[in-house]
């Protein structure tokens, strides 16, 4: 049977109606006592609670524990504990999807997202303004639509969910328009997902009162698209720090356009802090980067560059060199350069020849790649030329510290080209922390030497990935030696250990290790995996996440599993022991009932029995 209501909810919904039919209820509501005060917060919808927030006087927050008083479009609005309370509360219930995302937990930190949020009436507007968004597109996309974007009509269950039953008699805003809402709640709007479609003069309109800092462009392709998007553009070029495309068909022309509506209009710098291209059609091999973006990745006024990305775009070795080139050349220097996923083999042949002709002095004042933190090339098609060019790179970003070459097949003769570098990384201040050679097609031998390396640097990684390499049972002993130093996350998933490997490990492995993370999925262990495990968590007293998946583990494991987790004293956060088809979560979830973190089990079971789910660790 449903709870029957009390009077004080019922006085409570009822005022909630006539704040937004208009009544001036608002004097006798600030006189309420706190405790019907905060109870009716909790239950206005959000039309309500908006306006009653705007109009709330200030001296009526020193009577309700006033934390903050923030300005927003020249008017005083408080903005305190109580009510964010609320407005958290209604953000819960009416995205819960997205508020599973957002409690996503970073395991090595413990942390999880939610937590840093903390103007949750900001984050309700700028989410209804985007489903908003999205549902006029679906309408604006079909082949029928011949009107203005701003008389599209926004769903009844989209308006009914702010609390607004159609009594357009008492309101000065049609909310049935997508133009209302841009009105209303546009100056929530930091961070917005445009598709194509919206990328016209009249959306600058509609999005006026918007200060963008965050832009996602997807399927851009016409020279009206990229008008619209570079009014968009210049009509907040003051406030925008990020700025992506995805799936979409840039010519040079086009690319021009866009950087040079991103340089503002009196001080003629770049704001944009973070700048990505993604699975999108470019010019492959250009003879020249467009003047633009050329302005845009070398002006002395373009500091603020923090991250570079061209990942996806079957770009070619001549453009690649042409960015890395305009980045040496330049007073810029982004922390991130990403150009993953494209095909650059022989971008940097000759850089030798350069790189002793000039030298490190010559380019930008010393400066070099001086900020350059992060440097990804993954899934580039390198090949051991590729890292023996890029050797003589490396003096020129000399604070490096993460380095990700997966998925190049640069062979062991390439990894033995870099380890100088790696070598002499380790003896600076800032040293190469995280290297991830995964998939490179390395050999047992290439990697023994490597891991030989690595165990005697000064300063030893942080994190180290040499997954999906085929070096087999034989790595367990290098790895054994390796476990020795201060390695903290280490990715060893599909190399062939097998059981023997496994055994090898226990073996070897020290009596205390420092990992807080550590992925030895797809090794096909069996038992020996959970006899590793066993050491390895009796022996790892920091060790939070562990993937042990699809290792072939039989069902007795699970009773080793269980001990090792007795001997961890619940400090493991994850254990993810899915694809081991023995295994079901129906049948023996209740095994590790005792053992959670947050509420949520630790351990990860496959749903399914092994005859309901097919296995196939083919990569």
């Amino acid at each position: 049977m449903a709870e029957v209501p009390s009077l004080i909810s019922l006085c409570m919904k009822k005022v909630g109606k006539d704040i937004i039919l208009g009544y001036d209820l608002s004097p006798a509501i600030y006189e309420l006592p706190s405790e019907l005060f905060d109870g009716l917060l909790m239950l206005l919808p959000p039309l309500a609670l908006q306006k009653l927030q705007d109009e709330m006087p200030l001296r009526s927050w020193n009577g309700h524990e006033s934390t903050n008083i923030c300005f927003r479009n020249g008017r005083k609005r408080g903005s305190c504990e109580n009510f964010n309370t609320a407005w958290k509360a209604l953000f819960m219930s009416r995205w819960p999807d997205i508020v599973r995302k957002i409690q996503q937990v970073d395991w090595p930190a413990g942390v999880a997202k939610h937590e840093s949020i903390s103007d949750w009436q900001h984050m309700y507007w700028e989410t209804h303004l985007q489903n908003c968004i999205d549902e006029a597109a679906e309408i604006a996309v079909l082949p029928s639509f011949d009107g203005c974007l701003g008389e599209i009509e926004i769903p009844d269950m989209i308006i009914k969910s702010i609390g607004y039953e159609g009594h357009k008699s008492h309101s000065t805003c049609d909310y049935s328009k997508l133009s209302c809402h841009c009105e209303q709640f546009g100056s929530y709007a930091r961070c917005l997902r445009l598709q194509n479609i919206l990328c016209i003069a009249e959306t600058s309109h509609l999005l006026r009162k918007s200060q963008l800092q965050q832009l996602v462009l997807r399927w851009i392709k016409s020279n009206e698209q990229i008008d619209g998007l570079c009014q968009l553009l210049w009509q907040n070029n003051e406030t925008l720090s990020s700025l992506e495309f995805i799936d979409c068909n840039l010519s040079s022309d086009s690319l021009n356009a866009i950087c040079n509506s991103l340089c503002t209009k009196d001080t003629q710098t770049y704001r944009v802090q973070h700048f990505s291209i993604s699975n999108t059609v470019l010019e492959r091999n250009p003879a020249s980067l467009p003047p633009g973006l050329v302005s845009f990745l070398s002006s002395g006024n373009s500091k603020s560059l923090c991250s570079l990305k061209f990942s996806d775009n079957c770009l070619g070795k001549n453009f690649a060199k042409l960015v890395f080139n305009a980045l040496l050349d330049a007073s810029s220097s982004p922390f991130i350069l990403n150009l993953s996923d494209n095909n650059i083999t022989g971008w940097l042949f000759n850089f030798n020849q350069r790189s002793s002709t000039w030298p490190l002095s010559y380019f930008g004042m010393g400066k070099s790649l001086q900020s350059l933190r992060v440097l990804n090339l993954r899934g580039n098609n390198l090949c051991k030329d590729d890292a023996d060019n890029l050797k003589h790179a490396f003096p020129y970003m000399p604070n490096l510290e993460i380095l990700d070459l997966s998925d190049n097949p640069i062979e062991d003769d390439g990894i033995r080209s870099l380890i100088p570098f790696f070598v002499e990384a380790s003896e600076k201040p800032s040293t190469l922390a995280d290297l991830n050679l995964g998939d490179c097609d390395l050999s047992i031998s290439g990697v023994t030497q490597l891991l030989d390396v690595l165990s005697n640097l000064k300063n030893p990684l942080h994190s180290l990935s040499i997954a999906h390499n085929k070096l087999g049972s034989q790595a367990a002993g290098p790895l054994g030696k390796f476990l020795r130093t201060f390695i903290r996350v280490l990715n060893v998933e599909d190399i062939g250990l097998g059981s023997s490997g496994f055994l090898k490990l226990q073996e070897d492995i020290p009596e205390e290790v420092k990992l807080v993370s550590i992925n030895i999925s797809k090794n096909r262990g069996g038992l020996e995996t959970a006899n590793f495990l066993l050491k390895l968590i009796s022996r790892a007293p920091e060790l939070l996440v562990v993937n042990a998946a699809y290792n072939f583990m039989p069902v007795e494991s699970l009773t080793v599993v269980h001990s090792s987790l007795k001997v961890g004293k619940g400090k493991l956060k994850r254990l993810d022991l899915r694809g081991n088809t023995r295994f079901c979560q129906s049948a023996h979830a209740t095994l590790f009932a005792e053992f959670q973190h947050c509420g949520r089990p630790i351990v990860i079971l496959p749903l399914l029995l092994a005859a309901e789910e097919p296995y196939d660790d083919d990569p």
